[in-house]
């Protein structure tokens, strides 16, 4: 039992011990976002790593593959069928960062008509989630890794 406590101790710190040794300074909550991702997310997504690892969710396959979503150019898993407004989102160089990502989750169409300025539809439903919270899903999400991007990009400021 004590190891159980000290094992889910330190996965619950690790989220922010990644993020800040990464230099990413992350205004989420990770533990509150985990609880929001079960909630509000696993139906559609999971977050699965390149061992085929599932990380958090279940099997879901509607939306894409959270894994490193943390830097990653929006609508860039390959083979990943993606709307034409996100696909617009894309070319316009939208990046997944605490920001953007939290603008996009609670009404993802308006968010991406607003980036692109064109009209479409998300194919992700809106959701019954804040600004805030939606912080707390990407700081869960984002301690399981960012992309190589974001890495190489954080190495160079801190040099």
């Amino acid at each position: 039992m004590i190891r159980k406590l000290t094992l889910a101790a330190a996965l619950l710190s690790a989220p922010m011990a990644f993020a800040d040794s990464h230099g990413m300074e992350l205004t989420g909550d990770a533990e509150a976002g985990e609880n929001l991702f079960n909630r509000n997310c696993v139906a559609c997504h999971v977050v699965r790593d390149e061992d085929d690892n599932v990380l958090a969710g279940r099997n879901g396959r509607t939306g894409p593959n959270l894994y490193r979503i943390a830097g990653r150019a929006s609508g860039s898993i390959e083979g990943f069928r993606y709307s034409s407004l996100a696909e617009a989102a894309h070319d316009a160089g939208l990046v997944w960062d605490e920001d953007n990502f939290a603008a996009y989750v609670p009404n993802a169409t308006d968010f991406l008509s607003e980036f692109t300025g064109e009209r479409g539809r998300s194919t992700m439903t809106p959701q019954r989630v804040s600004e805030d919270e939606a912080r707390d899903i990407y700081a869960f999400i984002a301690s399981f890794g960012v992309t190589e991007a974001m890495d190489e990009e954080m190495e160079e400021e801190s040099n």
